[in-house]
Order: structure tokens, then sequence, then C-alpha cells
């Protein structure tokens, strides 16, 4: 394997893309290309499985769950490539992926063009700046299509994505492509051959070659200004190939220009792709220098992707390691990383020792020493680190921007079916959120139950069949429920009042607050508004922390109360008589009245639903959406005559959505949905909702 390799030839890639598109076999074939694997793995069936989807419900589905990582390398490059997940419900697994790739490969099923998920990871990238290709993948395959799918990029992501390869052939006959940089076509028999034939662009392709060409020059050109004035004194042919290279890595680094292949990406195609990746995806050297903050004084600091810089990384995944226990995975911005050395998390304020480091080819491990600036690897031993936490250089703090997750809008109580199970129920449920933020666990007080929350039911069976193979916990799992929310519409002024005389020293607390929303999506804000020394400085804590402890048990029917603003601006004292937990009682007691006069309103998750169906579906499926309170919010025309209807449906209408559709559709229709926002509950609804929970 290649050692020493320059920074300048580093590349840290995402393939992302839509479920079934086809981004794990894409990956196999390139660990196939560049002699990491001596196989292609299937990523259905019974063969071996894919290398990235080692876990065993990834095998058994042939979906990706966790984001795993590779390296290979490629003419001289090192390629540390990331395959994400497809399915909504573990799209924080690409978003923490994006956040610490410098590019990435967008894959498209070529039958399909751009599907729901696609939009949704291209949003993701464009979130995070990242600089991406797109392969479109399977148009080897019947319907395939090369520049249906490259209509569906322009009309539904971008207008500026541009073939850098034309496919030779049609569906099953295609058998290469046309490089418009080289100007030469690139032939092979079938997707075992094991090399690309140069030869002269065919005959019959020629003329579409040369406008395609045309149309990629003088968009390339726009990225230098010198290059335009020579285009335009000298014309097309005056562009170098090295001149045009130059310029098409300009504009693709800028993040708003796309360059297109497509193949089969099981083929020896896949070598065009690799050329590509590491001829225009950009290096550490590329990506702005990293910024975050000194904890200590607050002031924004900078880092270089330079070894000689202070140390700063980034975990980005945990994953349990059955062999080594808890690795953490980082990305190193700057600096060197090494096995044995001590670090600060200046997340959390604690030293770290970094036990092993190991670089991750999937679920197999090699050791190393250190990893440098700009690099991607697994450590071992960390005990306190989580996802989003920086490691610094503890003599040159620095805390770069974590990684923000939604709240997971989907609940299940779940409870171990023995005695046994209790105890190792605990500790699988909490190993499972370390690794996934957007899985997380709390009691009911008001059952006791252990309540599960994650983005949707797919995410949440997995969490439970995992914690059946890995933990050997057996538990019972109730129905899905819907995280609501509770929030108020208008003003209050309370006074929470906790006075006790029980003989002895008594408690005295007294306060005044005032309740008002707070912008949607801003949580909960205290504001200390006192005079003088009503309610002394040492007791005001304490009035917040009564009022967030009630909020979060629900006021009018449980759920936690969100987005309100509370002001402490009066109240009184006691000399002998006063306390904190008195001040904490007033607190809640302030809380419970000034929630219920404010105009209290229950809030659901709604959910963006599209769905993709045959055109003799869609009246039954609109008229069915309709039904569980959804809104039609667009239809669009897809490839092969499909039709896609975009609309918001409350969550609570929407378990087992998936099997309905099937059997509303002979099984021909599929659908997707992800968390849009939180909206009022109509009062019929919500009042049912409050019996339901008052019982």
């Amino acid at each position: 394997m290649a050692t020493n390799v320059p920074l300048k030839n580093f590349r840290n890639v995402g393939i992302i893309a839509h479920i079934d598109a086809g981004k794990t076999t894409t990956t196999e074939g390139i660990l196939y290309r560049t002699g990491i694997n001596h196989k292609i793995g299937e990523v259905k069936g019974d063969g071996d499985g894919a290398t990235t989807d080692w876990m065993a419900q990834e095998k058994e589905r042939g979906i990706t769950i966790t984001s795993a990582a590779v390296t290979c390398f490629w003419k001289g490059h090192k390629i540390n490539i990331i395959d994400t997940p497809g399915h909504i419900d573990f799209t924080a697994e690409v978003e923490r992926s994006l956040r610490v790739l410098d590019g990435a490969v967008t894959v498209f099923d070529g039958k399909m063009g751009v599907e729901a998920q696609s939009e949704t990871v291209w949003r993701q990238a464009n979130k995070y700046g990242v600089p991406r290709l797109c392969f479109i993948n399977k148009i080897n395959q019947t319907g395939g299509d090369f520049y249906k799918s490259l209509e569906s990029i322009h009309t539904r992501l971008s207008k500026q994505a541009f073939p850098i390869h034309l496919p030779i052939g049609f569906e099953k006959d295609v058998c290469g492509v046309v490089d418009l940089v080289e100007m030469k076509a690139y032939t092979y028999k079938d997707y075992t051959d094991h090399e690309l034939i140069e030869g002269e662009i065919p005959a019959d392709m020629l003329e579409k070659a040369q406008n395609a060409r045309s149309l990629l020059v003088e968009n390339a050109v726009e990225a230098d200004d010198d290059l335009m004035m020579k285009f335009l004194d000298e014309g097309e042919e005056s562009i170098t190939k090295d001149e045009l290279k130059m310029a098409l890595r300009k504009r693709v680094l800028a993040g708003d220009f796309f360059l297109v292949t497509g193949g089969d990406g099981r083929g020896v195609i896949v070598e065009k792709l690799l050329d590509i990746m590491t001829d225009y995806l950009p290096s550490p050297l590329d990506v702005d220098e990293i910024w975050g903050k000194n904890p200590k004084t607050g002031d924004e600091v900078g880092r270089k992707p330079d070894n000689k810089e202070p140390m700063a990384a980034l975990a980005f995944k945990i994953a349990a390691d059955p062999f080594v226990g808890k690795l953490i995975f980082v990305r190193v911005y700057s600096g060197v990383l090494k096995a044995g050395s001590y670090v600060l998390n200046t997340t959390t304020g604690e030293k770290e020792r970094i036990g092993r480091i190991v670089r991750m080819h999937a679920d197999k491990r090699e050791d190393i020493d250190s990893v440098g600036a700009g690099d991607i690897a697994a450590v071992v031993g960390l005990k306190n680190t989580y996802t989003g936490n920086t490691l610094a250089d503890a003599a040159h703090p620095i805390a770069l921007e974590s990684i923000e997750f939604p709240d997971p809008p989907v609940s299940i109580a779940v409870e171990p079916k023995t005695k046994a199970d209790q105890e190792k129920m605990g500790i699988a449920l909490q190993r499972l959120a370390e690794e996934d933020p957007t899985f997380r666990i709390h009691t009911d007080e008001d059952t006791g139950q252990t309540i599960m929350s994650g983005m949707g039911e797919l995410h949440l069976e997995i969490l439970i069949d995992r914690m059946k193979r890995e933990f050997n916990v057996e538990a019972n799992v109730g129905e899905p429920q819907v995280a609501y929310r509770e929030t108020i519409k208008g003003t209050a002024e309370v006074q929470g009042k906790h006075a006790k005389q029980s003989g002895g020293r008594g408690q005295y607390g007294d306060v005044w607050v005032r309740f008002e929303p707070n912008e949607t999506g801003k949580g909960f804000e205290f504001i200390d508004e006192i005079k003088g020394g009503v309610v002394p400085q040492e007791y005001r804590p304490a009035v917040q922390k009564g009022i967030v402890e009630t909020l979060n048990g629900g006021v009018i029917a449980g759920y936690p109360v969100v987005d309100v603003k509370a002001t402490l601006y009066d109240g009184s004292y006691h000399d002998v008589d006063s306390s904190e937990l008195a001040f904490s009682l007033a607190g809640s007691l302030a809380a419970r009245a000034g929630i219920k006069q404010a105009n209290p309103v229950l809030l659901e998750p709604v959910m963006h639903v599209e769905v993709t169906t045959p055109e003799e579906f869609m009246g039954d499926i609109i008229g069915d959406l309709n039904s569980r309170r959804g809104r039609i919010e667009a239809m669009e025309d897809l490839m092969g005559g499909a039709k896609l209807i975009k609309a918001i449906v409350p969550l609570a209408n929407m378990f087992g959505y998936t099997s309905d559709i099937r059997s509303m559709s002979q099984g021909r229709a599929a659908s997707t949905m992800e968390l849009a926002h939180y909206e009022e509950v109509p009062p019929n609804v919500a009042q049912e909702i409050i019996e339901k929970r008052s019982k």
C-alpha cells in the first residue's frame, strides 16, 4: 500500500444518494479496482455481502445503516471513502459524514434519475458547502437512461451540471464512455473486464461529443478571466487540455458546478470515476482553514491543514467494535494525533488519553502510530468523547463547531422480558445512544416505562434488533408513539409562592414570572430582570431550575413545553427561611400556573412525504393522503411515466404507511418521509390526545 502520500493527493470523499441507487455497489467497485478487494461483494443475496455493509442487519436488508469508512489508493492518491446510508431514517449518518468530508460523489439510479432522498442529500451537501461529482449508475440496465437522468438533475437539483463523459451504447449495449477532456473513447466488453481500451470516438457520436465538449469548455473558462479572454479571442481550440482541467477543477471546488459521468458501478468504468475524483475533488489543502473558538477566552481561532500547526480534530462518529470496544472516528484538521498521547476534549473540558489509532477498512483494522492533518482514522481508548466533540492540543485549545441533530419524532415503550434482561437492557440502550445522536432514551415518570425515541419506525426497529443480537437483550416493544410538544400562544404574569411553617425552620420562596412565546425553534429562554435584591442572586438559578423541570414534564398533557420565554421580574425572600429548594419549588409553581394561563396548545411533528407512483394509482394515493390529514403541495412527472406527489402529513397518521402504500399500488409505489416541522394540533384531535394521556 502507498505510504507517505503528500497532503495535496489526499481525498476525503463521501458517497451519497437515495436508497438503492447503488452507492454501496459503487464503493465495492472502487475497492475492487483499487486492489483493496479481490472480488466485488454483492449487496443483496446470500454472497459475502458488501465490504462497507458489515452489520448483520445491513447484509440481510441490503441497505446501508451506518456510514462505513474505507481507505484505498489510486495513481499516487490516497482516498478515504465514507459510504453513507440512503434511507431517510439514517439521515444523521449522512449529516455527520458531510461535516468532515471535503468532497462527495452523488450516485443516481439511471432508471429513476433524481429521487426524493437524492434531493435531501444534495441539500445537506449544499449546507456544508461540499463540492461534488455526479455518477449516474445502472445505465446498462433496462430503463437506464443517462440523458433523461441528466435532465432530472437539471430540473430538480442544478442547471450547472455538465457531462465530462458521454456513454457509448444504450441500456444493455453500454460498453464505455467518450472522455470529453481527452476526446478519446474508452471501451470494455463487459463489466468483468480488467482494463479500458483507449480508442477513437465512434463516428456516429463525434458530433454529439464535440457539442458536449464545447458546452463544457464554454462553462469551464468562466473560472478564470485570462482564460475567458483567450477563449473569446482565439476560440475553443486555443484552450489546452491542462488549462481545461485546471478551469474545471476551479469550478468544481467552488461548490456550484458539477461534473457528470455514468456507467455500471460494478464495472471497469469505475476507473474513470476514480480519475475524476482525484483530478477534480478537493484535497484538504483546497479547503479553507477551519475556525473555532478558544474555550478559555471565547476568541475566534483558525487552524490550517498543516502537520506543524497545533493538533485539532473532530469526533464525528462512534461505533461499538466487538473486538476493541468503542471506536471514535476522527477527522484531523491540523497537527498530528499520536497514539499514547494526551489530548484535551474542549467540549467537556476533560483530558483523554489516545490508546490506539487504527485505519479502518469497514470492519477490519490496521494499527497506525499517528494520523496527520487532513486525514481520517479511528481512535480506541477514549472514555468520554462523543459525536461532535473537539479534541485539541491542551496548550492550544480550540472548540470547533459541533454537529446539530434534529429531535427524534417517533417513540416506543420498551421493557425487558426477564429480570436477567433488565440490567443488560440499560447497558445496551446507553451504548446505542452513545453511537447514535438521533436516538434518545428517557423514563416516563407517570408509567415508569423506558421510552426510546428515533427518526422513524425503521430506525427503532433496527435498534431493537441490534439490542437483541449484539447485547442478547430480549424486549417487549409497544406501539410507535408520536413525540408531541406543548407551547403557549399568549402571555401570563403569575406569582409562584412556596411558604411552609412546620415548627423549627420554615421554607419561603416567592417569585413573579412573566411567560410569553419565544421564536419557533429557539427553545426555552430565561431572563433575569430583578432590580435590587428582592430575590437574592444565589437563588435565581434555583428559580430557573424549577421552571425548566416543570416545562420538561409538560403542563397540559405531559409533553415537553418548548419555545417559551420566562422573565423573572419580582419576588420576596425571608432572611432565615429562604433556600434554594424553596425558590426552586416557587419557580415550579409559577411555571405550572403561567403555562395554563398563557393559552397552551399541543404541537405535533408534521412530515414532508414524497410518493413515487405509476399514474394509475395516483388517484387512490392522493385520496388516502387526504384522509390522513395530509396537504398535497406539488405533483411532478418523473422518468418512465411515473408521478411524484409531495405532501405534508402529520406523523400520527403515517405509521405503517410503507406497507399500506404497497398494497394500494400492487407493490409499485414507494415513499420517503422526513420531519418538516412542528405545528399546532387541531382542537378536536388535541382533546382526544389529552384525554388519552390523562387516563
